[in-house]
């Protein structure tokens, strides 16, 4: 499977943007997509996940409320749209792919938020 992550930029606070991850490949092994962030210093931690199958999301705390996961299967393509960004949300945006036994990582898109 391979990844190809979109969408990040420049935003002011409060501001909205939506991260897109186009998977291709052996996708069928796909089980769950998900999004994780690394800010400047600090270690890759968990965004949002959800399920091909049956569309269960999950959210860290940080997120929840603001951020929403979805799942295009018929374009092997999750999404992460996200509301009243804060600056606190600046990262390199990571989407993963689970399968089975491995999980997938494409490169990682800039989302930058100025107070």
């Amino acid at each position: 499977v391979q990844l190809q992550a979109s969408g990040g930029g420049l935003v002011q606070a409060g501001d909205s943007l939506r991260l897109s991850c186009a998977a291709s490949g052996r996708t069928f092994v796909t089980v769950a997509m998900g999004w994780y962030r690394q800010a400047p210093g600090k270690e890759r931690v968990f965004v949002a996940r959800i399920n091909r199958n049956d569309g269960n999301t999950w959210y860290a705390d940080s997120v929840k409320g603001r951020f929403t996961i979805s799942v295009d299967n018929d374009k092997n393509t999750v999404y992460l749209q996200m509301n009243s960004l804060k600056p606190e949300d600046t990262a390199v945006y990571y989407c993963a792919a689970d399968g089975m036994t491995s999980t997938t990582w494409g490169q990682g898109t800039q989302v930058t938020v100025s107070s």
